[in-house]
């Protein structure tokens, strides 16, 4: 077996080292969520695919770190992370606020002559399609309802009052984060883009999905699957096929 003995640090998480894959997949959580949330996908997709998944400052074992506030300055935070890990081809995997995040880490790496194969952008509009929103200005019960509406916390967590004090704050953080983004124009993409959506998310429209074809010049294809803002939970399999079939190397199976 190959011996890789990288250090992942604060930033990286990996929870089943691959160091034989010929293929690495980046996972970027969604807002107020954590690397964790991927454990199931490295499991899955291991020994195969290579799975980072990045833990944002301010939450977990990093809670007593500042939240980073700022898209751009996150991307360009991770982008520096992930230096190290480019010696195969790296795929990105971005959920909500993730997607965007994975966006402007993928026009960043790009920029670096490093990029990406593929950009898998879920649960989120495209880059160049601006809602106002305001949730990280509201209240905690504002912001408590609204994180109940998408489903994307564990009902025990909502009804815990001091987990929901320890959470809260990179939550409303990761609002901001998402919420004040705003798109700089430049060029498209050079990479495949492959953009996911539920039909039923209140956050996200198929039309805002499909926009994202108008930010890569390579292959788009949109895939919409049943359920609201986490529809990934109910639609892990063919999310997984829909990975390994992008992905490059040899047969990546289940």
């Amino acid at each position: 077996m190959t011996d890789d003995s990288r250090e992942t640090g604060p930033w990286i998480r990996r929870f089943h080292p691959a160091p034989e894959a010929r293929a690495r997949l980046v996972c970027f959580p969604h807002a107020g969520g954590s690397a964790t949330y991927y454990f199931p996908v490295s499991r899955a997709l291991s020994p195969a695919v290579d799975v980072l998944a990045i833990q944002y400052p301010g939450r977990q074992d990093r809670r007593n770190e500042p939240c980073v506030e700022d898209i751009e300055e996150l991307a360009g935070l991770v982008v520096e992370e992930l230096r190290p890990w480019g010696d195969v081809p790296l795929t990105l995997f971005g959920h909500s606020m993730g997607a965007t995040l994975a966006f402007e880490v993928a026009r960043r790496l790009e920029a670096a002559g490093t990029p990406p194969d593929t950009l898998f952008a879920s649960g989120r509009r495209a880059p160049s399609r601006v809602r106002e929103e305001t949730v990280h200005l509201a209240d905690d019960d504002r912001l408590i309802a609204d994180i109940s509406q998408l489903s994307g916390t564990d009902s025990a967590v909502l009804a815990d009052p001091e987990i929901l004090r320890m959470i809260l704050p990179a939550v409303r953080s990761d609002y901001k984060a998402a919420e004040t983004y705003r798109y700089r124009p430049g060029p498209p993409l050079g990479l495949d883009v492959v953009a996911l959506a539920g039909d039923d998310d209140p956050q996200v429209t198929v039309d805002e999905a499909a926009s994202w074809r108008e930010h890569t010049t390579a292959s788009f294809e949109l895939k919409v699957f049943p359920g609201g803002h986490f529809f990934l939970d109910s639609h892990v399999a063919p999310v997984l096929d829909l990975i390994r079939a992008r992905m490059r190397g040899p047969a990546v199976g289940s």
